[in-house]
């Protein structure tokens, strides 16, 4: 508790004390020198000290010795420690408390002791015989050295260490008494700062982070959030700086960690916006490199900041069975890989007859964090592209075109369908095929390919990202990364026993020995078809035929030979851009007579410009809000029968 000086309580009171007890010892060397001078005529007598000492007190002995009679009070430490206590003694009173204090040293010989509350002593060459006045207990003096202002600091034998002479000496050791109570030397606006009070005893010890248990309840980090910083350093070798912002800390203020991390909380996640980068930025208008442009160099850092994002790009042949799987889990989110990808891109061939059933399975397995981009169909040709949400706002507008490979264009089983896009600065086309079947027809699947990319007529009204390295005559050069896949209908050359054999005796993964045999990989290798295109090394075995829901191929009597139907295929403008992570198959779907493949890759994006047709955050709302709630109403059956068999497996003895 402080008092309206800026003194704690029991310091004042202290204070007081030793005032009263430098006074009763002025007037006791008083009358001693009175008596000296009677017996010694005048010769040798002390300087008169009666005088100034009466006048700036004037108490009466029966006062003092009324006020002597006051018992101490044991001053107690803070329950907490505070890093500083504001000062508020005013000019006045501290140049009345130095005029005071001045004139008790002047009075005071060098030569004799001086007491720890600053008390005068009589003017005898000899030690003195009486004990000195002490206004305050032990440990009240002890205090009274880090907080009251008349506390000198004594030597262990109770000698003064300067002389009455020497002021400036006198006043440095002034200071330095007073170095716990006064916080420099200078004091700003004629105030002195006060500092902390010592405690008496040593305090427990206390962790670093002061906050109460709710403020760190409400900034706490989710425990799969808390090595991010560690990790996006060692990683990308930077940090956003909303997980840093030295703006809040490089003001002079006094502050701690929990302080700063409630003040940035304010901002969640997301880098805060000035307001002034709010009034001048267009999301119309922007250049490459402008701090403003919303496909620019700046806003694609916060999201990648090593320019690299996860696409998944899957096919599959569901032959128009009416019956889709119970769980897609182990499609679209294989265990193999830590994380989701960042873009989902499904084509299906033979599509099943509710289209829209179809995308709602895959919006329910893919979850909250994804909304459907774009989605088209061209009979039976179907494309799905999902998106993470945070990342909606940098699309420019999606545009599709098909094509039909049949002589009959009304059949719409067998084409190609595309999807193209810019995100960001990339653009992106995706097309899936249905390319003719049959073991022999090699030349009618060449000539499906050179049909479709002289064809597809994209992009439409998204401008070209490089028009000088695009040709009219092939689809695939308008764009920076192009992923091909679909039923491509390619063949083994080779016999039915033959493909046997060798897969019985490599029953994992070793299939480079049908590879050798693969129509599709000797065709790439003479450039014939996909020019420019590169496929990821397969490991995995033939994806077409299997018997439906079993894991045998072809059993009946046409004995088809099993091969790599289903492929996946890319290219890309610039080298080294489109790196294959993973491509494999899903052998776990068995209701079609092929297997699902996928691939997953890494793509480098970069930044664009704000003068393209954006989609503005377009997406299926009611897709979304379909999928959620059956993702919700199939946990809670889930939880209910998990409850349902426990209780069930209790039985009750009466």
């Amino acid at each position: 508790m402080s008092t309206p000086n800026g003194f704690p309580q029991h310091s004042r009171v202290c204070l007081t004390r030793s005032m009263e007890g430098g006074a009763v010892q002025d007037l006791q060397a008083k009358k001693a020198g009175k008596a000296a001078k009677k017996e010694g005529g005048g010769d040798g007598a002390p300087p008169k000290i009666g005088t100034p000492i009466s006048e700036t007190l004037k108490l009466l002995p029966e006062e003092l010795k009324a006020n002597m009679k006051i018992k101490s009070i044991t001053p107690r430490p803070p329950r907490k420690p505070r890093l500083e206590r504001a000062a508020s003694l005013d000019e006045k009173s501290w140049r009345k408390w130095r005029r005071f204090r001045t004139s008790q040293e002047s009075l005071t010989d060098p030569n004799e002791t001086s007491s720890s509350n600053g008390s005068l002593q009589e003017a005898s060459p000899s030690p003195p015989t009486r004990g000195r006045a002490s206004p305050c207990n032990p440990c009240c003096q002890q205090d009274s050295l880090h907080s009251s202002p008349d506390a000198l600091e004594a030597s262990p034998g109770g000698k003064s260490r300067g002389g009455a002479s020497d002021l400036g000496k006198r006043a440095s050791e002034i200071s330095s008494a007073f170095g716990g109570l006064l916080r420099g030397k200078g004091f700003a606006g004629g105030k002195p700062r006060l500092s902390q009070i010592m405690p008496a005893r040593p305090l427990p010890p206390m962790e670093l982070n002061v906050a109460s248990h709710s403020l760190r309840t409400a900034n706490r980090i989710d425990s799969d959030c808390l090595d991010y910083r560690h990790y996006s350093q060692h990683k990308f070798g930077r940090v956003s700086s909303s997980l840093s912002d030295s703006r809040l800390q490089g003001n002079g203020t006094l502050y701690d960690n929990c302080s700063t991390d409630s003040m940035k909380s304010t901002f969640s996640v997301l880098t805060p916006i000035r307001a002034k980068d709010v009034r001048s930025r267009s999301y119309l208008e922007g250049s490459l490199l402008a701090s403003g442009a919303l496909m620019g160099a700046e806003e694609l850092s916060r999201y990648f900041p090593n320019r690299n994002m996860g696409i998944f790009v899957a096919t599959w042949n569901m032959q128009g069975q009416k019956e889709l799987p119970v769980n897609l889990d182990d499609f679209l989110l294989p265990t193999d890989p830590d994380f989701a990808q960042d873009m989902y891109v499904i084509g299906v061939q033979e599509g099943c007859p509710d289209r829209r059933e179809w995308e709602i399975r895959l919006q329910e397995t893919l979850g909250p964090h994804y909304v459907l981009l774009h989605s088209a169909a061209h009979g039976v040709l179907y494309m799905s592209v999902f998106i993470r949400r945070d990342l909606i706002w940098f699309c420019s507008e999606v545009e599709y075109a098909t094509v039909t490979t049949r002589i009959v264009s009304q059949i719409k089983t067998k084409g190609a369908l595309g999807i193209s896009f810019t995100f960001f600065g990339t653009s992106f086309l995706f097309i899936t095929s249905h390319f003719t079947s049959g073991d022999s027809k090699v030349n009618e699947r060449k000539l499906d390919y050179n049909k479709t990319i002289q064809a597809l007529t994209l992009p439409k009204n998204v401008p070209d990202t490089n028009p000088y390295r695009s040709s009219s005559s092939d689809v695939t050069t308008r764009f920076d990364e192009v992923f091909w896949f679909g039923d491509f209908n390619f063949r083994l050359n080779k016999d039915r026993e033959t493909v046997d054999s060798i897969l019985s005796q490599n029953p994992d993964t070793d299939v480079s020995k049908l590879l050798v045999y693969d129509q599709l990989t000797s065709e790439m290798s003479r450039g014939s078809i996909f020019k420019g295109f590169q496929e990821a090394d397969i490991h995995f075995r033939p994806s077409y035929k299997f018997d439906i829901g079993k894991d045998s191929y072809d059993t009946t009597s046409k004995q088809r030979t099993p091969s790599y139907t289903d492929r996946v295929v890319f290219r890309s403008r610039y080298k080294d851009d489109i790196q294959a992570v993973k491509y494999s198959s899903c052998p776990v779907i068995k209701t079609s007579d092929h297997r699902p493949v996928f691939a997953l890759f890494r793509v480098k994006v970069r930044p664009g410009r704000d003068n393209i047709p954006l989609a503005a955050g377009l997406f299926d709302r009611d897709l979304y809000l379909i999928g959620i709630r059956r993702r919700a109403t199939r946990e809670l059956l889930r939880r209910r029968e998990q409850k349902d068999q426990r209780s069930s497996s209790i039985c009750s003895i009466s």
